[in-house]
């Protein structure tokens, strides 16, 4: 292919992007019907933004760049829920299940050929809704959003027909009722029916989904969304298991899935599961997999957690569903921290009621080992909720394309580039200076789950970056000064000026959790940033203690990978600098200390052999909860070692150091005194 020829494609594909763009602008803003992923259409945009940069002479002038600010329709009010409404962890096959199975008796330090009851139920496809009810009367319904503040849709679920405005019976002073919100197969053909081409809705889901998030009403009124109960969040009254609260619900005249098994035996988990996925295609909704949770709610409340997905419920998702295309072309994508990954263009396809048009590659070395080259027939798959990847060749291309090789320089800044040992990724090593990294690093600061800025997406960070309004994410917090500026830009105006400046003013009180997690950290997601604020307490201790390897590596659930990337950031003077910068504008909520009346309270520990009552897991557990440090060493600083059978050497160190040791009884005497 020569230069005239490559040009002639960029163009092309820049006036494809702008369509695209276009056309799922209105989808979503317009219409609140979106027809890919929020992900997806991300990608189109960072892929338009990164040729209009390099290729500034082929910039249309009423390309997807000169459009900024769309009319989002996200201005619900937001409601915190009591209870954080956790997302399910996905198994793909019965191995999972069963690990599943022994990881819950392990945890719980149950006998593993001791069978277990298990609630199991079609995962249907809607959208997750929590309803609050104080004295039987309902109060509010909220969405899921992040799983702690979700968005106030009260209005639009009042005619809901299987929504009671007040619950029959006998109920709980206050209960926090969680469900799905959905559609029938036959609501949403003919919901698409009256809707031309261009409106119409992918797949129930969507629809659902537009239909509930809608700022006029009368939309939602008119939709015939229905609701079916599947879960359980804060409850004054506590129930000892699911099938209780399941029978309540009936008698509070609150609707739940009929199609429903209690369980302990694995084989019949896997017999219902076989049965739905072949029958599924019979149901007048749509599901994507199997629910499977465990009955005793105690035992629940004694597994928790893992971030935000819970220990004691999982989903079995159906087979992924797979499809053929060609790929179009492979570029390359620049992540957050300097990440390459090959992303192939694909010639769009419907998969699973999602338009498909781009698929990972993962890195090079499965390039490679996959033998795969632009023009090639590929086999794609999406299974869950996971980025569509390609998983192997078809067909070979009829022409012979030139190998895709390792960039030796990074695609977008020109910086070099560089394998980590024992890593796949290529990255990019200008990590304060390449754009990519930069665009990203904002993005994820002012994400959902970072700073949570509503209305500065990436469209808005790129369009204020490129124009010198912020250099850092810093001065996100000096734009209120660029007040004209901003408002004199094409799609901006007073209104949107002012939202963003609320959102900005409201995102300054944060949780140290939360900002700790916006630094976008390597290996720092959102279990990491909750330990290290727990720790921590202050954002100054974790700053003091960042360079001490010791103080991290006694930090219990922290990992070496984790340890060294933290070392690594604070190594760098601009980041403490930023921090600076930072703590001038947000008000930083420290993590409480409890004023917990128990013997560990305070107090450093170590865990060492074998228990025989509860798991190691769950004595951890139950320390951290009245107050105790949990230490991965002995040492002087350690209180006390708890020491279990067969302990080993952490044993002998304690009585080295002179440090106090507690039996697993005498351990467990003072965790309940």
């Amino acid at each position: 292919m020569n230069k005239k020829e490559d040009i002639k494609k960029i163009k092309n594909r820049i006036k494809l992007l702008a369509k695209l763009i276009n056309e799922h602008n209105i989808h979503y803003h317009q219409n609140d019907k979106p027809i890919i992923s929020d992900r997806e259409f991300d990608k189109l945009i960072i892929e338009n933004s990164l040729l209009e940069k390099k290729y500034p002479n082929l910039k249309l002038k009423n390309g997807p760049n000169a459009n900024v600010g769309g009319k989002l329709k996200n201005k619900f009010k937001k409601i915190k829920h009591k209870s954080p409404m956790l997302s399910l962890a996905n198994a793909f096959d019965s191995k999972d299940i069963e690990d599943f199975d022994e990881r819950v008796k392990k945890y719980l330090n149950i006998e593993l050929e001791k069978k277990l009851d298990y609630i199991c139920e079609p995962k249907i496809d809607g959208l997750s809704l929590n309803l609050t009810y104080r004295d039987g009367v309902l109060i509010s319904a909220a969405t899921r959003g992040d799983g702690l503040i979700g968005e106030d849709v009260t209005q639009n679920i009042l005619n809901i027909k299987n929504i009671p405005k007040k619950l029959k019976g006998k109920f709980p002073s206050y209960i926090e009722i969680r469900g799905e919100v959905f559609l029938t197969k036959k609501d949403f053909q003919d919901i698409n029916s009256k809707l031309d081409n261009k409106n119409k809705f992918a797949n129930p889901r969507n629809a659902a989904a537009g239909s509930l998030r809608q700022l006029d009403v009368s939309i939602s009124k008119s939709r015939p969304l229905q609701f079916l109960a599947h879960g359980i969040g804060y409850s004054s009254y506590e129930f000892s298991y699911f099938d209780e609260y399941y029978e309540n619900l009936e008698n509070w005249g609150i609707k739940k899935n009929k199609i429903n098994l209690k369980a302990s035996n694995m084989n019949s988990i896997f017999e219902f599961y076989n049965s739905i996925s072949e029958t599924r295609s019979n149901l007048d909704y749509d599901i994507d997999g199997l629910v499977i949770k465990l009955n005793n709610i105690s035992n629940q409340k004694r597994l928790g957690n893992v971030g935000k997905n819970p220990r004691w419920a999982i989903a079995l998702k159906f087979s992924a569903e797979k499809a053929q295309t060609i790929i179009e072309d492979i570029d390359f994508q620049v992540g957050r921290t300097g990440s390459i990954t090959p992303v192939a263009r694909l010639q769009s396809i419907n998969l699973g009621g999602v338009i498909i048009s781009n698929a990972t590659l993962h890195n090079f070395d499965e390039i490679k080992k996959k033998n795969i080259q632009i023009g090639d027939k590929v086999e794609i798959q999406r299974a869950g909720d996971v980025i569509p990847q390609v998983i192997k060749v078809i067909k070979k291309a009829n022409k012979v394309y030139k190998l895709i090789n390792p960039p030796k320089k990074c695609p977008i800044c020109g910086s070099k580039t560089y394998k980590e040992q024992n890593e796949a990724v290529l990255r990019c090593i200008n990590t304060y200076g390449c754009y990519a990294q930069k665009i990203s690093q904002i993005i994820h600061f002012v994400s959902k789950k970072g700073l949570n800025i509503d209305g500065f997406g990436e469209k808005q960070v790129k369009q204020f970056y490129d124009l010198k309004f912020i250099k850092d994410v810093s001065d996100i917090f000096l734009l209120k000064n660029l007040k004209l500026k901003i408002q004199n830009l094409e799609g901006w105006g007073i209104l949107s000026f002012n939202n963003l400046i609320n959102s900005i003013e409201n995102s300054k009180k944060i949780d140290l959790d939360k900002f700790i997690y916006s630094l976008g950290i390597r290996f720092i997601g959102e279990v990491n940033s909750a330990i290290l604020a727990k720790e921590f307490k202050k954002i100054q201790n974790f700053i003091l203690a960042s360079k001490k390897t010791d103080v991290l590596s006694n930090i219990d659930g922290l990992g070496p990978k984790a340890i060294k990337a933290i070392k690594d950031f604070f190594s760098y003077n601009q980041n403490i600098a930023l921090l600076e910068k930072l703590s001038r504008h947000l008000n930083i909520n420290e993590n409480k200390i409890e004023n917990i009346n128990n013997f560990f309270n305070g107090k450093n520990l170590v865990f060492t052999g074998s228990l025989i009552n509860i798991s190691r897991d769950e004595a951890k557990y139950l320390a951290k909860k009245v107050g105790a440090k949990i230490l991965s060493t002995v040492s002087k600083t350690t209180d006390y070692v708890i020491i279990g059978e067969k302990a080993g050497s952490k044993s002998k160190k304690a009585k080295e150091l002179k440090i106090n040791t507690l039996t697993e009884d005498e351990f467990l005497k003072k965790i309940n005194s």
